[in-house]
């Protein structure tokens, strides 16, 4: 191609952005949504809002470490730089095979995300990317390197500049520009840099090596020691301020040999299995996992069937009602916030709306009960992928030093479902039963995302990843740290490879470095991960063990589950006795209490007695059958009932020995009535102090009628699961990106179309302004001729914008035109528009 026919170089990013095709462009506001909320008018300023500091600094969080890296090189090197100068930054003299094969994708990515811009030949970056990662003396860049040698000279007196140049064994000059000049020439020349060097005493060697690597700043006194004295005399070190001096970018670069970076990274960690496990064994486990945060879910909510907690004022839980669901629960309090608050986000519970606000079941509570153990499973796993509500952050402390509770305000974190997905496709990227080491995944992960700034003293990323791997487990997504056959199905991950990607070669016969060959799995739409769960549940359906219908009575008064029942034996089961202890088997202990609560319930002796044959695999033993006939026969032998209370009993004897027992003393009872005692106590205090006395008494009504009182399961209203709070803008569909794209065309199109000298005004974006009379003659011309027109227009709302139209017709005070910029026919009304100016003849 002649230097004729070559495409001119960009002279701007917008520029750079105009010459672009529709794919490219896609793929810049696919990875920073940012930059169409909302949609810009036309290139110019896609390019000036990609330039600013908010988004620029969003980017840059984004990168790898490699591709940071480089941008961090572009950044203390010329601007522009070539390509060639780039490699030698980041590969150094010795050309690292591997940084040179990985750099040319690292640019790519800057250049698709707009934050690097040119050809080879003219690289530049983003003036605000460069602003943030060049080195200053109040921002050190991480590659440890300080100023140029012109910058660190410039508030120095020429005479000093000239004694540096002549020790440095330089000619004089008549100016400071050509001295400095001079000077950096030296120091980026290796022959004559490693002459120079070489007569340096060793001792002054010992002070450049420890400021090579960064911070390149240290500290002088008012005479310095003649190991410095000879490096400030040669320019090798440079004032910056009293006391302070500075080793500049080239000294440090030629010692280095070439390399911005230390440790270049352009492959990333391997993450490495930790154990390797029979995948039969990774699934039962996980399985396994899987029943029991079911059963603890339900507990939770069985806990709460007739009310839970009180709703803190600021919202949450209180610190003592967490402690009490930990204890019900039987779990350390972290994961027992974990289980409030999946519940949470499954839509299970939700503050109730009442004045007196409570934590209860939502309807959809009962029906996530209806459904298949599986289907219950895969519900909470789908409902806790994309949540961002972060348990761990529980008992924190938030910006205002104020502690952070389990259901309450402050624990969003927006990184969080990405973390995970990120940390689940890890895991699926290791062959089948393998688990990972986790400071591995932690490496790995920032890579990806390395810490900038005050994120190194809060690793958020890296607790988040922690507390992924722990839930996984939890959930039964994993089973001894590796990733299961359907929590594989449930990301929608492809088949374990057969061996790590992670460990494949990276050698210059590759074609893609390791960290381009994509492992993660991409985030689902809702569709599709409704089938992705519907497949995990399938795997894990046999998986699961049956429900029961029998259990084993034992002479202890005790009963012994072998595995999960079916839900009505254990409702009835857990009104008729008290659990144990949990695990593999459920162990019920039947008191009289317990059976008291039975009775009261609306149960008979005989109803329990059947019940107890009809799903016991061991005959009823005596001493239970005894303790349910002792219960009944004295269940609701002493009646309460409301005078302010009452108790009334056909056996005087009773009575006697309850107001001869010293512990009726607080309930205020007298006789009335050989058969009836008065109490100051209301009747529900009554019952629970004669049933603490270890009577059996009933409670009655207006009537005189036994009232037999079951659970009242309370419910909140209809509740949605909340939202999670996004990570920023979310990643616009293919729709909305063909429409932005559209609209951006058709505004730069507008903007940029060339115009007659003298018709249009001077300033970029300005709408033309012509008389009304002006405007209708050009526009009935144009319809004449078939020409194009450049237009103002402000539309009904207010808002203008710049449109290249061809006149159809004009009538009726509207004209009919061909909108090139909207690529369709539209009307406009004439008195919307601002103006008119005729487009020049080679517009095409």
């Amino acid at each position: 191609m002649s230097t004729e026919d070559r495409p001119a170089a960009p002279r701007s990013l917008a520029e750079a952005l105009r010459g672009r095709d529709d794919v490219s462009l896609g793929a810049l506001l696919r990875s920073r949504p940012d930059l169409i909320t909302p949609v810009p008018t036309d290139l110019t300023q896609l390019a000036t809002r990609a330039g600013t500091r908010a988004s620029v600094v969003r980017a840059l969080e984004r990168l790898d470490r490699f591709t940071l890296q480089t941008a961090e090189a572009l950044a203390v090197a010329a601007d522009p730089a070539t390509y060639d100068e780039l490699l030698g930054l980041m590969a150094g003299d010795d050309a690292d095979p591997a940084v040179a094969q990985a750099l040319p994708h690292a640019l790519g990515v800057l250049r698709e995300q707009a934050l690097v811009w040119g050809g080879d030949d003219r690289l530049r970056l983003v003036r605000t990317a460069r602003e943030l990662l060049a080195p200053s003396p109040q921002h050190p860049s991480p590659t440890g390197l300080g100023p140029t040698v012109q910058e660190a000279t410039a508030g120095m007196s020429p005479g000093r500049i000239q004694e540096i140049v002549t020790a440095a064994g330089l000619p004089s000059t008549h100016d400071s520009v050509s001295a400095v000049t001079s000077l950096t020439e030296l120091f980026t020349d290796r022959r004559r840099m490693a002459a120079l060097l070489a007569e340096a005493p060793t001792d002054s060697l010992d002070v450049l090596e420890r400021l090579v690597w960064g911070p390149p700043y240290g500290q002088v006194t008012a005479d310095p020691a003649p190991r410095l004295r000879w490096l400030l005399d040669r320019g090798l070190l440079l004032p910056t301020a009293p006391g302070t001096v500075v080793l500049p970018r080239e000294v440090a670069l030629h010692l280095r040999r070439g390399l911005a970076h230390r440790t270049p990274e352009p492959v990333p960690p391997a993450v490495e299995a930790a154990a390797v496990h029979r995948p039969q064994v990774v699934d039962s486990t996980a399985a396994g996992q899987a029943y029991t945060a079911l059963a603890t879910v339900e507990e939770l909510l069985k806990d709460w069937d007739e009310g839970g907690p009180a709703v803190l004022r600021a919202g949450g839980l209180s610190v003592r009602d967490l402690k009490r669901t930990a204890v019900a629960l039987d779990v350390p309090e972290p994961v027992a916030a974990f289980w409030v608050e999946l519940a949470y986000a499954a839509g299970l519970i939700a503050p109730d709306g009442e004045a007196d606000e409570r934590y209860a079941a939502t309807p959809a509570y009962d029906e996530w009960l209806e459904l298949p153990a599986a289907e219950r499973w895969s519900g909470l796993v789908t409902a806790w992928l994309p949540v961002t509500r972060t348990p761990g952050l529980v008992g924190g402390r938030d910006a205002k030093d104020r502690t952070l509770s389990a259901l309450g305000p402050g624990l969003d974190r927006s990184a969080a479902p990405e973390v995970r997905h990120r940390v689940l496709a890890l895991l699926a990227g290791l062959p089948e039963g393998a688990a990972p080491a986790a400071e591995s995944v932690l490496a790995r992960l920032r890579w990806e995302r390395p810490l900038r700034g005050a994120q190194r003293e809060d690793d958020l990323r890296g607790r988040l990843a922690e507390w992924a791997l722990s839930e996984a487990e939890m959930l039964g997504v994993t089973g001894r740290g590796a990733l299961s056959a359907h929590g594989r199905a449930l990301l929608g991950a492809p088949a374990a490879p057969a061996k790590s990607p992670e460990a494949e070669s990276s050698g210059p016969g590759d074609k893609l470095p390791v960290h381009h060959r994509p492992t993660h799995v991409p985030t689902l739409s809702p569709a599709e991960q409704a089938v992705a769960s519907a497949a995990a549940a399938r795997l894990l359906t046999p998986l699961l063990p049956e429900p029961l219908d029998h259990v084993l009575l034992q002479a202890d008064l005790t009963a012994v589950a072998p595995g999960p029942l079916r839900r009505p034996l254990a409702d009835m089961l857990g009104v008729l006795a008290d659990v144990e202890s949990k695990g593999g088997a459920t162990v019920y202990r039947f008191t009289p209490g317990s059976v008291r609560r039975a009775l009261d319930a609306g149960q008979s002796a005989s109803d329990l007695h059947a019940f107890l044959a009809a799903h016991s695999r061991t005959p009823v033993p005596q001493p239970l059958t005894y303790l349910i006939d002792d219960v009944a026969r004295r269940h609701g032998h002493l009646r309460v009932g409301a005078a302010s209370a009452y108790v009334r009993c056909d056996d005087d004897a009773v009575l006697n020995e309850i107001l001869a027992d010293k512990r009726a003393a607080g309930l205020g009872l007298r006789r009335l009535a050989p058969t009836v005692l008065a109490a100051q106590s209301d009747p529900a205090g009554l019952l629970e102090g004669l049933r603490a006395m270890g009577f059996a008494p009933a409670a009655e009504s207006a009537e005189g009628d036994v009232l037999i009182t079951r659970a009242h399961a309370h419910r909140t209203p209809p509740r949605t699961a909340p939202e999670p709070v996004p990570d920023g803008p979310p990643v616009p569909d293919d729709t909305l990106l063909a429409a932005a794209l559209r609209a951006i065309r058709a505004g730069d199109l507008a903007s940029t179309t060339p115009r007659k000298p003298g018709t249009a005004p001077e300033v970029n974006g300005e709408l033309p302004r012509t008389g009304s009379a002006e405007t209708l003659a050009t526009v009935q011309a144009a319809v004449l001729t078939g020409e194009a027109l450049w237009i103002g227009y402000v539309n009904a709302e207010g808002a203008a914008s710049q449109r290249v139209i061809a006149p159809i017709r004009v009538e009726g005070g509207f004209v009919t035109a061909y909108d090139h910029t909207a690529d369709e026919v539209r009307t406009y009304p004439l008195h919307r528009i601002t103006g008119v100016a005729e487009l020049a003849d080679d517009a095409g």
